[in-house]
Parts: C-alpha cells; sequence; structure tokens
C-alpha cells in the first residue's frame, strides 16, 4: 500500500497485490491509514488505485468502512467512485441494514400532535387489517358450510385436547377460588341479617350467568389464545405460511378455522365446567364457615338459578370462545420475521382477547336486561 497526496488536500492509497484476513497488503493497518489522514489538516479527499489489486476478501470491506467512518467524521470526502465496481457493490450492501421488523423506533423529535396523529392512523390500519380478517373468516366459513372445502378431523383433534384437558387443571383452581371469594364477599354482609343462605344463590346466579364463562375465557385468553398467537407467529417467522400459500393452500382455512371451530365449541363445555367448580368453592364456604349443610345450599342454588342464565352463560363462553380464538389467530398472521415479534404477538393477543371480553360481556348483558331475560 502505499501513499500519494496531491497539495496535501487530495490523498490517493494505491492498494496492489492480495488482500486478505492471512495476509494485508505490507501489513499496513487501517490505523496507519487513519493516522496518515489525521496528519494532512488541510485533507478534503480520499481517493483509491485498485488497479494492482489481485486477490481480495471481506477484511477489505471492514478496511473501506472504517476509513470511511473517519472521512465522514472529519467532513473528507470518500470518493467510492474510485472502488472497482465489484467492491463498490458489496459495500453498499453491507452498509444497507434493513430496519429490523417488530422494533419501533421513538422519535422523541415529535411533537405531541404529531404522535396523536401517528397513533390515529395506526389505529385505521390496525382496523383496516381487522376487517380484512375477519371478512377472510368469515368466507372461509361459509366455504366450510357449503362443502367447497373440508379439512382432516387428525387437524382440530390436537387443538381441541389443547383446549379441553389440557386446560382443566387450571380452570378447576380459578373457578372454584373465584367461587369461594364471590361467598366470602357475600357473607360479610348477609351474615349481619342472618340470611347467609343466600350465599348460595348469590355464588350461583354469578358463576352460572357470568363469572363462569368470564372466568373460563380469560383464563383461555392467556392460556389458549397466546399459544395460538405464538404457534401462527412462529410459522410467520419461518415462513411456513407462506410456503402454505405458494403450494396454493389458504392460512385461513388450514390454519384460522379449525381453531376458532375447536375453541367455540370447547368454550361451553368449559364453562359448564366452571360453573360447577365455582358452586363447589361457594359450597366450602357453606358448609365449613357458615354452619349451612349440604341439602340446604343444593336446595337454594337450585331454586335460585333460572334456566335463562344457564343459556346467556352457555351463550357468552360460545361467544369468548370464537372471540379468543379469532384475537390469537388475528396477532399470529400480523406478527412481524422476528424473534421479539413473537412475544408481542403473544402478548398482544392476550389484550386483544380480553377486552374483546369485558366488552362483549358489557353488551350481552345490556341485551338480556333491555329483553328481560
Amino acid at each position: 500500500m502505499k501513499y500519494k497526496t496531491i497539495n496535501n488536500k487530495e490523498l490517493l492509497l494505491e492498494i496492489a497485490g492480495n488482500f486478505l484476513i492471512d495476509a494485508v497488503c505490507d501489513n499496513l493497518t487501517v490505523y496507519d491509514v487513519i493516522e496518515k489522514i489525521d496528519s494532512l489538516p488541510e485533507l478534503a479527499k480520499v481517493r483509491f488505485d485498485f488497479t494492482e489489486l489481485k486477490n481480495w476478501d471481506s477484511s477489505i470491506l471492514t478496511f473501506l468502512k472504517q476509513i470511511k467512518s473517519h472521512c465522514v467524521n472529519n467532513n473528507i470526502i470518500f470518493v467510492k467512485e474510485s472502488l472497482p465496481s465489484g467492491i463498490q457493490r458489496v459495500l453498499e450492501l453491507a452498509e444497507a441494514v434493513p430496519e429490523r421488523k417488530g422494533i419501533r423506533k421513538i422519535d422523541s423529535s415529535k411533537s405531541t400532535l404529531e404522535s396523536i396523529g401517528d397513533s390515529a392512523i395506526n389505529f385505521a390500519n390496525s382496523s383496516k387489517d381487522m376487517l380484512e380478517f375477519l371478512g377472510e373468516v368469515v368466507v372461509a366459513f361459509l366455504r366450510l358450510i357449503s362443502g367447497r372445502y373440508k379439512f382432516k378431523g387428525t387437524i382440530i383433534l390436537p387443538i381441541i385436547r389443547e383446549c379441553s384437558i389440557d386446560a382443566l387443571p387450571i380452570v378447576s383452581l380459578i373457578s372454584c377460588l373465584v367461587g369461594l371469594i364471590l361467598a366470602f364477599v357475600g357473607a360479610v354482609q348477609l351474615v349481619m341479617f342472618g340470611a347467609q343462605i343466600y350465599v348460595a344463590s348469590l355464588v350461583g346466579i354469578a358463576m352460572i350467568r357470568v363469572m363462569g364463562a368470564v372466568m373460563a375465557g380469560v383464563i383461555m385468553a392467556g392460556r389458549t389464545g397466546a399459544a395460538f398467537a405464538a404457534q401462527l407467529g412462529t410459522m410467520e417467522v419461518n415462513e411456513e405460511i407462506d410456503a402454505l400459500k405458494t403450494l396454493g393452500i389458504s392460512p385461513i382455512e388450514f390454519l384460522v378455522m379449525p381453531r376458532v371451530l375447536a375453541l367455540s365449541v370447547i368454550m361451553p363445555l368449559l364453562c359448564l365446567y366452571a360453573d360447577l367448580m365455582g358452586i363447589v368453592g361457594g359450597m366450602l364456604v357453606g358448609l365449613f364457615m357458615l354452619d349451612l349443610n349440604f341439602m340446604e345450599y343444593y336446595n337454594m342454588t337450585r331454586d335460585s338459578v333460572s334456566l335463562n342464565s344457564f343459556w346467556i352463560g352457555i351463550f357468552q363462553s360460545f361467544v369468548f370462545g370464537i372471540l379468543v380464538a379469532l384475537s390469537g389467530c388475528l396477532r399470529g398472521m400480523q406478527c412481524k420475521r422476528s424473534a421479539s415479534a413473537v412475544g408481542e404477538a403473544a402478548t398482544s393477543a392476550v389484550v386483544t382477547s380480553i377486552v374483546a371480553i369485558v366488552i362483549a360481556t358489557a353488551i350481552i348483558t345490556v341485551l338480556s336486561n333491555i329483553m328481560g331475560i
């Protein structure tokens, strides 16, 4: 490697021979070049001459990138046109680092109004994507009931198992504790009037009409909804969904519909189980804390709970199953192609599912009161 200076304003680097990791030209390092550049206070331009260069590898890219960075920091022109065309293309490729998807950049220079506008635009785009996804699911469901496409039972059976048998322990624990808490809260006031027998009515109505379905829905949102998002998100990262599209297989029909159908069928059964465990939890408080006997508690629960309350709870659980499955699949299909995006998709699926459950519960409750049921 040789130096040539022109009027102390232009530095020409002549590189000859082999520029390889094992044998750098003339044993000169990038620090030697930087030291030479710094020794010329009037330097304005750095050029290169590669006419005698024979073999080179990736070490030359590191060499050139460091020199270019030093030139940029010192307001010196780095004449990349003097490089061979092949090295220019590889250097541009090395510098063109794509923005990592799934990681948001925080722009502190934005004003509050700009941030609000960006949030509104993001919300509009998210709503558009959600409506498109729902439309595709509806079309797939119509194709299913019309017999234009079918899926094998081997696809849906593992999903049903994951949503049902594997979820029973956590549903049992949470529902029993919720019934126990409701009984304790009701007993605080009812015991003051000697009406502790009405704890059975309180727990029975609350669990069968609302709480059984809501608790089962929340549990499945945190457990199964997140699992759906993680599964589909991982498939998106591994480009498996793109492979399905290439083969002409609809991801909505092959991946989403089995999950929606499985969870919508299983949720009413989980709701019944949650109702039972909640009543058992309340009964434990009635038997061991309020001195009630089993038949008193059973008869009061049976007389208080109506068939309308039972069907409202079942209907709510069916709706919750659809909402949880759709939320999990939607966030999974929207997942970006990075490891962190899979975790974000799972988190977003849980949040979306719980918000949807709360909104649906409010709507169904208001409609039930308007209809008098």
